[in-house]
């Protein structure tokens, strides 16, 4: 088997902007509401889930922490709808994802989410479950609920992709 280290760069919009959205605050639409009482960070990510007559559910995510050396063996991707994942606890956590190549994932790519951001993958969009480090965390996951399938799973096979440190 052949081991093939992948670097970890930092999340931004414009380097993750093939795979989804970035979900922060920063340069966000601000609109006070309430009678000035509260900020609206406004339309953070677009949620893609109404395909085959699926609707949007909100949920908790808890992951359990990996650490370096984390091998990635396989992907996952929704055909049917977005996935977004906003951190609740303090801490990093890691978005692995990959372009499409003739149905399959392509070499994953990684990015390294600090706290306080999160990311929305776009429909069909290959990615690794959920990454989270230093400690089990919890994150606000927006998907799509409904008929049909929604999930498809890729092994990668003869090669293992590794992530053997946090930073590039």
């Amino acid at each position: 088997m052949t081991v093939v280290p992948l670097t970890v760069r930092p999340l931004s919009k414009d380097a993750f902007a093939p795979f989804g959205d970035v979900v922060e605050t920063e340069g966000a639409e601000l609109r006070l509401i309430n009678q000035g009482s509260t900020e609206r960070f406004h339309d953070l990510a677009g949620i893609d889930v109404t395909d085959g007559g699926g609707r949007a559910i909100v949920s908790v995510f808890r992951g359990q922490a990996f650490a370096p050396p984390i091998d990635i063996k396989m992907m996952e991707r929704h055909p049917l709808g977005s996935q977004l994942f906003f951190p609740l606890s303090p801490r990093p956590f890691l978005a692995v994802v990959a372009v499409d190549e003739d149905g399959a994932p392509g070499v994953p790519q990684v990015f390294i989410c600090p706290p306080g951001k999160g990311v929305n993958y776009a429909r069909n969009t290959w990615h690794h479950p959920l990454l989270s480090l230093e400690e089990a965390s919890d994150f606000l996951v927006v998907d799509r609920d409904g008929a049909g399938n929604n999930l498809e799973e890729h092994d990668y096979e003869g090669v293992r992709y590794r992530i053997d440190v946090l930073s590039s």
